[in-house]
């Protein structure tokens, strides 16, 4: 029986702020590449599902990030980060949803690290969280 791959508590690691798009980019790579380490692990676990990154920040709240096999970017808001709608808004150019999941296009995931920059207190990686389960089954 395999199990899955667990990260220790420690994985949360501090925000380290990005310098421009270069750096974004670099950062997005990294995450991408320490992300699929993780799922490869535990590749005969079966399909994972809501694996990405979740933003802790620094006003409270966290922000959970996932791209979809579409190429969307699926936005978990917690109500705690729900102040940070504005930002997220205005580095998207979409309108703040009804619930807390946003639908974002993949190309915006730059500008919304670029705008949250300053926000964020920690990243982690998350191997399963309910990413917009009402997405995923139409409601």
């Amino acid at each position: 029986m395999t199990s899955s791959p667990q990260l220790p508590q420690s994985h949360q690691r501090p925000w380290e702020s990005l310098n421009g798009v270069d750096d974004a980019e670099i950062w997005i790579a990294n995450s991408n590449l320490e992300l699929n380490f993780f799922l490869e692990q535990d590749k005969n676990a079966g399909q994972p599902l809501g694996q990405g990154i979740c933003f802790e920040l620094d006003l409270g709240g966290e922000i959970y990030v996932h791209t979809t096999s579409e190429g969307m970017l699926l936005l978990d808001v917690t109500p705690e980060a729900e102040w940070a709608a504005p930002i997220i808004a205005a580095c998207s150019n979409a309108q703040a949803p009804r619930g807390q999941i946003w639908i974002l296009p993949e190309d915006s995931l730059v500008q919304l690290l670029l705008g949250l920059n300053s926000l964020i207190a920690s990243s982690r990686i998350v191997l399963q969280h309910e990413f917009g389960l009402q997405y995923r089954l139409g409601v």
